[in-house]
């Protein structure tokens, strides 16, 4: 196995260690969105489950390091740090950016023989699915507007212009990581994929979510919840559900760590 050449502590980020947990869920953060966001899934799913948070440069207490502005960096990184966490069997979700994220950090550890045993893809459209978008390349009260339409951030964090200093820079970063990805052609994973969507989400169409399927040689299935581009934050009882049968199952395979 390769050397670690990044602080894996940076960027893996446990709430609620629990080291006894037959599977691990490895969550990766929105544009913007931080480690802390999936707090609540780890209350909710732990001791049965260990919840590793990613934490992405240029936010929270990593706000004095230069963002990663490109989908495949932030891959490379991740999946550089997660080489020493591969010791039970593996599940990602990553939400929107995070899908993105996700796919390409497991498409790296399938390419060394491992790999999740299950990708939860949420709020994003497949890495097939091309949007001309460019909202990185806003003024900051563009930027804002794009956060108070997605309804995903706390709207005392929008009032606070100090806060806003901090958050905007990383969020720019993200947008443009997002929008300049473009996707390996065929590229694709062998773990089985499940889409969470929104029903009324401007970012991803139903159609767009399907089009995951193109993206998996395992199984693949989509769930639809009422609501927007944030519709987990209303559904949250519901998603974990959701995450809780395939966790339970995934718990019972062996993991896919390469010899």
């Amino acid at each position: 196995m390769a050397e670690n050449t990044v602080d894996a502590t940076l960027w893996c980020r446990s709430p609620l260690p629990a080291p006894d947990a037959p599977v691990r869920l490895v969550c990766f953060p929105h544009a913007g969105g931080a480690a802390s966001y999936y707090h609540p899934v780890a209350l909710a799913l732990t001791p049965d489950v260990e919840v590793l948070a990613i934490q992405y440069p240029g936010r929270q207490d990593r706000h004095t390091e230069p963002c990663v502005d490109d989908i495949g960096t932030l891959a490379d990184h991740v999946h550089d740090a997660l080489r020493d966490r591969l010791d039970r069997p593996v599940v990602f979700f990553g939400h929107s950016m995070g899908a993105l994220v996700a796919f390409e950090v497991a498409r790296r550890m399938e390419r060394d023989g491992g790999g999740p045993v299950h990708l939860f893809a949420s709020g994003r459209r497949a890495p097939s699915r091309y949007r001309h978008e460019t909202v990185h390349q806003r003024d900051d009260d563009g930027l804002v507007a794009e956060l108070r339409s997605m309804s995903g951030t706390d709207s005392r964090v929008l009032e606070d212009e100090e806060v806003l200093r901090l958050v905007l820079p990383a969020l720019r970063s993200d947008y443009r990581a997002v929008e300049t990805y473009r996707h390996e052609p065929g590229a694709s994973v062998r773990c089985p994929v499940t889409v969470l969507v929104g029903d009324d989400d401007p970012k991803t169409t139903l159609d767009e979510g399907r089009a995951w399927g193109e993206h998996t040689t395992g199984a693949f299935d989509m769930q639809v919840f009422p609501g927007g581009h944030f519709y987990l934050t209303d559904r949250a009882t519901d998603v974990i559900e959701v995450l809780r049968a395939r966790l339970k199952s995934a718990a019972n395979q062996p993991d896919r760590e390469p010899a």
